[in-house]
Parts: C-alpha cells; sequence; structure tokens
C-alpha cells in the first residue's frame, strides 16, 4: 500500500512538473508585461486601450480573445494554428514577426534578420505607425494594438533576439536542475521554468513605477532594446548554458544547474519589468 501510495504521489508530481511549464511565458510572462505596461500608461491610453479592444469581434477570432490587455498579450501566439476553410493558415504571415534571428557570436546586425520587416523590431514600429494613423481602419486597429502587446513581450525574451543559427535555443537541449524531460529546450526554458521562478518572486512586478524609473528603463529606441535584448541572449542565455563563453561547441545536452538557475533567474525578471514599462511608452505614444 504504501509503495502504491509512493508510486501515485511520484506520478503526480511527474505530471505536475511536465505540466506546470507548457504555457508559463507565453501565458505568464506576455500577461506580467501587459499587466506592468497597464499599470504604468497614461489615463487617457488606458481609456482607449479599453475602447479598441472593444472592437476585439473585428478580429473573428472567437476561439482567441482579444477584450482584455491580458488576453491581447497572448491574442498572437493562439492565433497561430487557426486555419481558413480551404485548411490554409490564416495568420502564417505572421509566423516570422515574433522573433529576429540575430547571431551572437558575430556583430550585432538587424538588416539580414529583418529583411522586409519580416521580424519582431520592424513589427513594433509597424504597429506604433499604425495605433498613430487616424486612417487606420478599425479592424488594422484592433490587431496592432495586439500584435504591439504581444511583440515587445517576445523582444523581452532574449532567445526571441539572438541565436546561433539554432532556432532560438530551440535546438539546444536542456536540463533545468533535476527536470530534464527529453523535449526540454533552451528556448523552452527561457520561456517557461525559469520565466515562471523568476516572475513569480516577489515583491509583484506588478505596480505603478516611479517616472523616473519608467524614463530609464524606457529610453531609447526599439533598435536600441533589439540590441540589448541580444546582448543578454550573448552574456547570460547562452554564456550560462555553456560554460561561460556563448560561441562555444553545444554538447548534446546543457545542464542549468541550481546556482546557475538563481543567477540568471534575477536577468529574466529585469527582461519582463522592462518590456512592460517600454511597452508602456509605446501605448502612450501611439493613443495618447
Amino acid at each position: 500500500m504504501i509503495r502504491k501510495s509512493l508510486t501515485a504521489l511520484g506520478i503526480l508530481a511527474a505530471t505536475a512538473l511536465t505540466a506546470a511549464p507548457a504555457t508559463a511565458y507565453w501565458e505568464y510572462g506576455h500577461e506580467t508585461v501587459a499587466q506592468i505596461a497597464y499599470a504604468n500608461v497614461a489615463p487617457r491610453t488606458k481609456v482607449a486601450i479599453r475602447r479598441i479592444l472593444a472592437q476585439q469581434a473585428l478580429l473573428d477570432t472567437p476561439e482567441c480573445p482579444a477584450g482584455t490587455i491580458e488576453q491581447a498579450s497572448v491574442w498572437a501566439d493562439c492565433i497561430k494554428p487557426l486555419k481558413t476553410a480551404d485548411g490554409k493558415s490564416r495568420f502564417g504571415f505572421a509566423y516570422s514577426w515574433h522573433y529576429q534571428n540575430v547571431d551572437v557570436c558575430a556583430p550585432f546586425d538587424l538588416t539580414p534578420a529583418c529583411k522586409d520587416g519580416d521580424c519582431v523590431s520592424a513589427q513594433i514600429d509597424r504597429d506604433v505607425t499604425l495605433l498613430r494613423d487616424r486612417k487606420t481602419s478599425p479592424h488594422d486597429r484592433v490587431q496592432a494594438l495586439a500584435f504591439l502587446i504581444h511583440f515587445v513581450g517576445d523582444l523581452h525574451q532574449p532567445l526571441h533576439a539572438g541565436d546561433r543559427h539554432d532556432k532560438g535555443g530551440n535546438d539546444v537541449k536542456t536540463d533545468y536542475g533535476i527536470y530534464a524531460p527529453a523535449r526540454l529546450n533552451l528556448h523552452s526554458v527561457w520561456d517557461g521554468t525559469l520565466a515562471e521562478r523568476a516572475i513569480s518572486a516577489p515583491p509583484s512586478l506588478v505596480r505603478r513605477y516611479p517616472a523616473a524609473e519608467r524614463a530609464r528603463i524606457a529610453a531609447g529606441t526599439v533598435a536600441d532594446w533589439s540590441r540589448e535584448s541580444w546582448q543578454v541572449a550573448h552574456d547570460v542565455t547562452y554564456a550560462s548554458a555553456l560554460g561561460g563563453d556563448a560561441c562555444s561547441p553545444v554538447p548534446p545536452r546543457v545542464k542549468l544547474d541550481e546556482a546557475t538557475i538563481a543567477r540568471i533567474a534575477p536577468v529574466s525578471r529585469e527582461e519582463v519589468r522592462k518590456g512592460g514599462l517600454r511597452l508602456a511608452k509605446l501605448l502612450d505614444k501611439a493613443l495618447s
């Protein structure tokens, strides 16, 4: 009986471990970025956000609601599998807008990664432009707002901004402490398990920040933030996984021990905070 009980507990624990991280960043992380932004925009910007998102029906994606800023923050991921009546992807044109694969082992250069505007930073700028243009149609305005809220979060996940020709770390099999399912990779660690730990640590990231702090963190341009996130990918994400040298050969599996995880979690947390305050700046610019 004891052995059966322990076995059952083990199965439950394993289920919890494997299930919990699956949606951590692309829901928890994006929603937190959006909540930070909403807490720090001007009152008139909040009114504009609510007014635009109230027209979510124009998107014709009932499977993927976007009526609140939290829902809008994950809308761009939710729509990826949606199909047309004849089985074609409805939003395949936007797949490459979530990232920019800039080589961390070469000088920073957005040009190859952003050819024809097909990258996250170019789309952030495009969405701000659309939202500022009074001639933008109501449908395009709702879509631009939902994309903007999501893409700023994406830009602040370092493996959406830098890579080693490995699909942003998706090809780098990774052990996260003792959690080591075969499918786990460096990208999913930064999307999920690490982000969940980082965001959940007290105090809450969602609050109104002092004006001076908001101005300091939100200084610069989207291109500046792209370079910064790329630098984090080099200095922290890859370096911590590869023994300090971001450009050393990648082993069959990398191992992040507890000491490493404890050291890099605050970096992940800070990226979420920066993303929220920078999104607030862009929303005020676009909607105030």
